[in-house]
């Protein structure tokens, strides 16, 4: 899960919100100054925008992480050294 960090415009305190929640059309109170803030594409505060492209960016870096990890081949069974090195050693003590 990732996070943005957010600037309020009013008290300039600095907050964090998740980047899925930062999106066109969504509003955040201030948890210093309790002011709400409206994030939208075409703000003309830069701290929103700012935002709003930090949340993009991190949105697009998590669906690619989860890409590379569904499409890479996934390795079978789970073992250990010791389990592989037992399962070897059991096997050549049946063919002697």
């Amino acid at each position: 899960m990732s996070f943005v960090q957010i600037q309020c415009t009013r008290c300039k305190t600095v907050f964090r919100d998740r980047a899925g929640r930062l999106q066109d059309g969504y509003s955040r109170q201030c948890p210093s100054c309790e002011v709400v803030l409206f994030f939208a594409e075409d703000s003309p505060n830069p701290q929103v925008k700012q935002a709003m492209k930090r949340a993009r960016q991190a949105r697009k870096e998590r669906r690619e992480t989860e890409m590379a990890r569904v499409s890479a081949p996934q390795v079978r069974g789970n073992f250990s050294r010791t389990q592989t090195g037992r399962i070897q050693h059991s096997s050549e003590d049946e063919e002697d």
